[in-house]
C-alpha cells in the first residue's frame, strides 16, 4: 500500500505515467514532509489511499494478482488528474478576479465546495500573496470541516517564504507545532533563504528563534546559511547561540562550522572567546585542519596579537601540517603590519628557498611592507627579483606600491612608477583611484583630472568610488566650486550617486558656512531615493548652529525624526553640544535625558558637554556632583572628560580643585594636554598666582606639551596685570622666537600692561610693532592707547589715534567714547568733546559718571554755564554721580553768568555732598 504514495507530484499531481507497470510507480514523485519537524517520512494522497477509495482500491488487487488492466486504470488515473488541474485553475481563478470577500467565497463554493487536500496544496502553490493564500486556507478549513495536513501548511509556508511576508508566521507554526509536525527541511531552509537574500538576517535569525520557541527543529541547511551570512557582517554572539542550539539538537557541527564561528570572534579582537572555541573544539576530538589554522593566523594577527599568531604556525608545523602559501603569506603579512619586518623578510626567504616557481601573493604582501615602512628601494629590488624568476609582477603588486607612495606624500615618485607600470600590467579602476587620490590630497586636481581622461581614454571609467574621492578630497582641501562641479558633471545613467557623494559635498559646503547649498543636497539626495544617514543629519544640525540659525538646525532634529530616521549616539552628543553653546540651558538637559529614551546610554563625551554646558550656565555645584557620580558609576574617564572639568572648574573660581584634578589625570596616566596646561595657568594667572603659573608653564615645556598663544597671552595677561612688565616682555620674546604670532588679544595685555605704568612711549613703540608684523589692532587696541595718551594729557596725540581708528572702519565703544570726550574736554577743546558727546548719545550711548562730569567742568569753563546746567540736571536724571569739584566749577561758572537760580540749585546739592560726606567720615 505504501507504493501508492509515490503516485502524487509535489507540483500539483503532474506525474507523466507510463502504461508499463515496471514504470508506473518508479516514475510518480512522493510528498515530503516533517515529522513532528524532525524527520522525513512519505505520506501519501488521501484520495488515492486504497481504503479511502474503493476503485483505486480494486485497480490496486489487478495489479497485485496480475491482472493485466493497466491500460483502464491509467485512462482513469489520467482523467482525475485533469480534473485536479482544471479545478485549481478555476480557483486561482477566482482568488484573483478581486479582493476577498462573501463575493469570492460563494464563487469558490460553487467552484469545488468541498476541496480535496490535493486542490488545497496544488492552489498555494501557485498563489503569490500571502493574505489571499491564508484567506483561501482558513475557508478551506472551515468548509471541510477538517484540519489541514503538513503538505497544505508547507505550501502555506512556501508563500511567506517566496514573498518574505511573515506577519502571520508565529500562528501558523504554532498550530503546526500542536498539531504535532513541522516544517519540512526544504521549507525550512527557504523561510531563512529567502531573507538571507534580501540581507534581512536579524529577521532570518528571529525567524529561527520562533521555531524553537515552538519545539520545532529547523534544518540543518537553515542554521548553515544564517550562520554563514552573519559571518560575512560580524556578529559573532548571534553566530554562536545558532551554533550552540545546533549542538543541542543533535546536529554533527564539523571544523569547517568551528573555523566559521572561530573567525568571527577573532577578527573583532574577542580572543578568549574565539580561544575558548577553539579548545572546545579540541575537547570534541577535532583535528585542526589548515584552513583553521591559516584563519587564527591571519585573524589573530590582524588583531594585533602577533605572537599569537606565531604560536599557531609553529604549532601547525609540530603536528605534522605543511604550511601552505597562505600560511606564509598571512603570516608575513601580520608580521609587516606589526612593523617586524626583518622576521618577515626571514619568513619570506624561507618560503623561497628551494622554489621554483615564486609565490605572487608573498611577492606582493612583501612589497607592500616594504612600502609601509617607507623602504622603496627594497620593493623595487623585490619586483625586479620575481621578473628575473619568471614572474611578471601583477596589477596588485603596483597598486600597493603607489598607495604607500600616497601615504608617503611622494606623488612625483608615484606618477613615474604609474607609467612603468604598463610593462607588466595593465592598470586597473583601483589604480586610477588610488593615484586620483592621492593628487586630490596633494591638491594638484589638475593632473588628477589629466588622470581621470586617460581612464576613459583605455576603455575605463570613473565609478561612484572615483568620483566620491575627487569629491571627498577637494571638499577637504576647501575647493568646493571644483567639488560642486565634478558632481554636476556625473552621468547619472552611468554612474549614480550615493550616500558618501551627498554626505562629502553636504558636509564639505556646510563647514564652509554654505548650508543652504547644503541643505538643497539633502532634498536632492531624498529625490534620488537616498536614506540620509546620522552624519548628514549631524553635519546639518553641527553647521546650521555655527552660522547662527540655531532655529534651523532644530528643524533638521525634528524633520529627521518625522522621516523615521534613527540617530546614533554622535548625533544626539553634537546637538547637545549645540544647543548648550546656543545658550540654551534647558533644552541641553532634556537633551541628555532624550539619549536614554533612544535607547543609548550616555557616554563620557555626554557628560563632559552636559558639565560644560552647566559650567557656562553657571550651575557650578550641579556638575561638580555629575563629575564625582561618573566617577562613582564607574565611568573611565578620558583626558577630554577631565579638560571640560578643569577648564568648568578654573572659570568658576575653583582654581584649586582644578589643580588637584590635574595631578590625578598624572596620577592615572592620562597625559595632559596644552588645554589642561591652557586652563590651569589661566585661572592661576588670573587670581595672580603667577609663580605657580610659571611653574606649570615650565613643566609643560619640559614634558614637550606644544604649547600655543593662548598660554603665552595668560601669562602675558597676569604679568603686566600686577606690574612684572620686564617678566611679561620675557614671556612675548620667548613666544615669537618659538615662531608663533603674537595674536591681537596677546599685544592688547602687554599695551594695557604698559598704558597702567604710564610707560605710553613703549606703548606706541610696541603699537607701530604690532603693526610691522601685520597683526591688525581692533578697537580695544585703539581704546587702550587712546587712554594711555589722555592720561598723560596728550590729548592731541589721542584724537589723532581717535581718527585713525574711524578711517580703519572700527566702531569706538563706550569706554573709547567716554575717554576721548573727557580727553578733549581736560583740554580745553569744548567744542570738539561736546559734538562727540552729542554723537555719543545719538547712537543710543550711555555716557557713565566721569564722562558727564568731565563734559560740565569743560562746558562751564568755557562760559558755557547754561548748557554745563543743562547737561548737570541730565545727570541727576539719569542717577550718575556729581562730583564736588564738579559742582564748584559749575557754580562758579552760574554765578559769572549771572543765573541765580541755578546757582542756588547747585549750592543746595553741593551742601547735601558735604553733608552726606561728613556723615561717612563720622561713620
Amino acid at each position: 500500500m505504501g507504493n501508492w504514495s509515490k503516485c502524487c507530484s509535489n507540483k500539483g499531481l503532474r506525474s507523466q505515467y507510463d502504461l508499463k507497470r515496471t514504470t508506473l510507480f518508479s516514475n510518480c514523485k512522493r510528498f515530503s514532509v516533517s515529522n513532528n519537524g524532525y524527520s522525513n517520512f512519505d505520506r501519501p494522497v488521501s484520495s488515492f489511499v486504497p481504503e479511502r477509495n474503493p476503485e483505486f482500491s480494486s485497480q490496486l488487487e489487478n495489479v497485485q494478482n496480475g491482472v493485466d488492466n493497466t491500460h483502464g486504470w491509467s485512462e482513469a488515473f489520467s482523467n482525475k488528474l485533469e480534473g485536479l488541474r482544471q479545478t485549481v485553475d478555476n480557483v486561482c481563478k477566482i482568488l484573483q478576479s478581486g479582493p476577498w470577500g462573501p463575493s469570492i467565497e460563494i464563487a469558490l463554493s460553487k467552484c469545488d465546495e468541498n476541496p480535496s487536500t490535493e486542490v488545497v496544496t496544488g492552489v498555494l502553490r501557485r498563489l503569490e500573496d500571502v493574505n489571499t493564500a491564508l484567506h483561501y486556507f482558513r475557508w478551506a478549513e472551515r468548509t471541510t470541516l477538517r484540519a489541514h495536513c503538513p503538505e497544505a501548511y508547507n505550501s502555506l509556508l512556501m508563500v511567506m517564504a517566496r514573498t518574505r511576508n511573515f506577519e502571520n508566521l508565529e500562528q501558523i507554526l504554532e498550530e503546526m507545532s500542536l498539531a504535532g509536525f513541522g516544517p519540512s527541511n526544504t521549507v525550512s531552509i527557504e523561510l531563512v533563504a529567502g531573507c538571507v537574500k534580501k540581507r534581512k538576517l536579524k529577521e532570518a535569525f528571529d525567524l529561527i528563534q520562533t521555531m524553537r520557541k515552538f519545539k520545532i527543529r529547523p534544518a540543518f541547511s537553515a542554521y548553515t546559511t544564517v550562520i554563514g551570512a552573519l559571518s560575512a557582517v560580524q556578529e559573532p554572539d548571534l553566530m554562536l547561540t545558532l551554533f550552540h542550539q545546533m549542538q543541542e539538537l543533535g546536529y554533527e557541527v564539523n571544523v569547517h562550522l568551528f573555523t566559521t564561528v572561530i573567525r568571527a570572534f577573532a577578527r573583532e579582537g574577542r580572543v578568549d572567546a574565539a580561544l575558548s572555541l577553539l579548545d572546545e573544539m579540541k575537547s570534541n576530538a577535532f583535528d585542526a585542519d589548515i584552513v583553521l589554522y591559516n584563519v587564527c593566523i591571519d585573524c589573530f594577527g590582524k588583531a594585533g596579537k602577533v605572537d599569537m599568531a606565531w604560536k599557531f604556525f609553529h604549532e601547525l608545523k609540530a603536528h605534522g601540517i605543511l604550511p601552505d602559501d597562505v600560511t606564509y603569506t598571512s603570516m608575513i603579512g601580520v608580521l609587516c603590519k606589526a612593523n617586524r619586518l626583518n622576521e618577515a623578510v626571514d619568513l619570506f626567504e624561507q618560503l623561497e628557498f628551494n622554489r621554483t616557481v615564486p609565490c605572487a601573493y608573498a611577492y606582493n604582501t612583501m612589497i607592500m611592507g616594504y612600502g609601509s615602512a617607507g623602504k622603496f628601494d627594497e620593493a623595487y629590488s623585490l619586483l625586479e627579483r620575481q621578473r628575473q624568476k619568471g614572474s611578471i609582477p601583477s596589477v596588485i603588486a603596483y597598486n600597493s606600491l603607489l598607495t604607500c607612495l600616497g601615504k608617503k606624500q611622494r606623488v612625483d615618485e608615484a606618477l613615474r612608477i604609474f607609467q612603468e607600470m604598463r610593462k607588466d600590467a595593465a592598470p586597473n579602476l583601483s589604480t586610477y583611484n588610488i593615484l586620483i587620490d592621492m593628487l586630490c590630497r596633494a591638491r594638484k586636481l589638475d593632473v588628477a583630472l589629466e588622470i581621470r581622461d586617460t581612464m576613459e581614454a583605455v576603455g575605463l571609467f570613473p565609478n561612484v568610488l572615483t568620483v566620491n574621492i575627487m569629491v571627498d578630497r577637494l571638499c577637504k582641501a576647501q575647493q568646493l566650486d571644483e567639488a560642486c562641479s565634478i558632481f554636476e558633471a556625473m552621468d547619472h545613467k552611468v554612474c549614480r550617486p550615493n550616500e558618501f557623494t551627498f554626505c562629502s559635498l553636504i558636509d564639505g559646503l556646510g563647514r564652509r558656512g554654505r548650508v543652504d547649498d547644503a541643505y538643497r543636497l539633502y532634498e536632492q539626495m531624498l529625490d534620488f531615493d537616498l536614506t540620509p544617514t546620522a552624519i548628514v543629519y549631524t553635519s546639518l544640525i553641527r553647521n546650521f548652529f555655527m552660522c547662527g540659525r540655531k532655529e534651523d538646525g532644530h528643524k533638521i532634529y525634528k524633520e529627521m525624526v518625522r522621516q523615521g530616521a534613527s540617530p546614533d549616539l554622535t548625533l544626539l552628543n553634537t546637538y547637545m553640544d549645540c544647543v548648550f553653546k546656543a545658550g540654551e540651558t534647558e533644552k541641553g538637559r532634556s537633551l541628555f535625558e532624550e539619549i536614554k529614551t533612544w535607547g543609548f546610554t550616555p557616554d563620557v563625551r555626554s557628560y563632559s558637554i552636559l558639565i560644560h554646558g552647566l559650567i557656562k550656565a553657571g550651575c557650578a555645584r550641579e556638575t561638580y556632583e555629575l563629575f564625582y557620580a561618573m566617577k562613582e558609576q564607574g565611568y573611565v574617564l578620558d583626558t577630554f572628560a577631565y579638560n571640560t572639568v578643569i577648564d568648568g572648574f578654573c572659570k568658576s573660581g575653583k582654581v584649586n580643585k582644578a589643580y588637584q584634578l590635574l595631578e590625578e589625570m598624572k596620577v592615572k596616566g592620562l597625559e595632559p594636554t596644552v588645554v589642561t596646561y591652557g586652563s590651569v595657568i589661566d585661572g592661576l594667572a588670573k587670581i595672580d598666582r603667577l609663580d605657580e603659573a610659571y611653574m606649570l608653564f615650565e613643566e609643560a615645556k619640559s614634558k614637550g606639551v606644544p604649547l600655543n598663544v593662548v598660554i603665552y597671552s595668560s601669562l602675558v595677561d597676569g604679568f603686566g596685570k600686577v606690574g612684572r612688565i620686564d617678566e611679561a616682555y620675557l614671556i612675548m620674546e620667548e613666544l615669537m622666537q618659538k615662531g608663533l604670532s603674537p595674536n591681537v588679544y596677546t599685544w592688547n595685555c602687554l599695551l594695557d600692561a604698559l598704558v597702567k605704568a604710564e610707560e605710553i612711549d613703549e606703548a606706541l613703540v610696541c603699537f607701530k610693532s604690532m603693526k610691522e608684523l601685520k597683526c591688525t589692532p581692533n578697537t580695544f587696541t585703539y581704546s587702550i592707547i587712546i587712554n594711555g595718551l589722555c592720561r598723560v594729557r596728550k590729548f592731541n596725540k589721542a584724537f589723532v589715534f581717535w581718527q585713525e581708528m574711524q578711517k580703519e572702519g572700527l566702531t569706538p565703544n563706550m569706554i573709547t567714547y567716554t575717554t576721548m570726550i573727557s580727553g578733549l574736554a581736560k583740554a580745553g577743546n569744548v567744542s570738539e568733546a561736546d559734538k562727540l558727546f552729542q554723537k555719543f548719545q545719538a547712537k543710543g550711548g550711555k555716557p557713565d559718571s566721569a564722562c558727564y562730569n568731565t563734559m560740565i567742568e569743560g562746558l562751564s569753563i568755557a562760559n558755557r554755564a547754561t548748557e554745563a546746567y543743562e547737561l548737570f540736571e541730565e545727570t541727576r536724571l539719569r542717577g550718575c554721580n556729581i562730583y564736588t569739584k564738579t559742582c564748584v566749577i559749575l557754580l562758579d561758572a552760574l554765578h559769572k553768568a549771572e543765573c541765580l537760580e541755578q546757582a542756588a540749585i547747585v549750592g543746595a546739592i553741593l551742601r547735601e555732598i558735604a553733608k552726606s560726606q561728613h556723615a561717612s567720615r563720622s561713620l
